[in-house]
């Protein structure tokens, strides 16, 4: 499938990695909820993807039809059913996630902030900014070093 660079997209964190089984077992989930994803009956041009282990990525691309209220809302109902099912954490933005050499790393938003402190999360390090909106922005702002992020800003008083 070929998506507009402003396809929308919705990443989701896990608290802890997928393990080989159940990375399977939800891609299975994700790509039965993505062939039959509709909005107000119009079917929707949509993927999913596990990176990392640790993400969950939803694309739609909106110019084939547009993601409504209740379509997002069906979305966020199949991430709270992976939630409960395989006792993860999707929804906690005050997990953050992090590159050491090619490794994700999640800690909690006050470990997070202790390494940082402790410099052993610096200016260059790679952090994911999970808040990117579009497939442009997935492939540009996602992983960016800790200096060009939204960290930055809200740690800047450790660096």
């Amino acid at each position: 499938m070929s998506f507009s660079p402003q396809s929308r997209v919705w990443v989701y964190q896990s608290n802890r990695k997928f393990s080989p089984s159940e990375k399977i077992a939800i891609l299975d989930k994700l790509s039965s909820f993505t062939s039959q994803w509709k909005a107000h009956g119009n079917e929707l041009l949509a993927s999913a993807e596990i990176k990392y282990g640790f993400f969950i990525i939803l694309t739609v691309d909106e110019t084939q039809a547009n993601v409504t209220g209740c379509s997002i809302d069906s979305s966020v109902r199949l991430m709270k059913e992976i939630e409960e099912e395989y006792q993860v954490d999707l929804f906690n933005r005050f997990n953050m996630a992090y590159k050491v050499a090619d490794e994700v790393i999640v800690n909690s938003k006050e470990d997070f902030e202790t390494l940082v402190n402790i410099k052993q999360i610096n200016s260059d390090t790679i952090v994911f900014n999970n808040m990117v909106q579009t497939l442009s922005e997935l492939e540009t702002k996602w992983e960016v070093p800790f200096k060009n992020s939204w960290h930055s800003t809200v740690f800047a008083h450790l660096l």
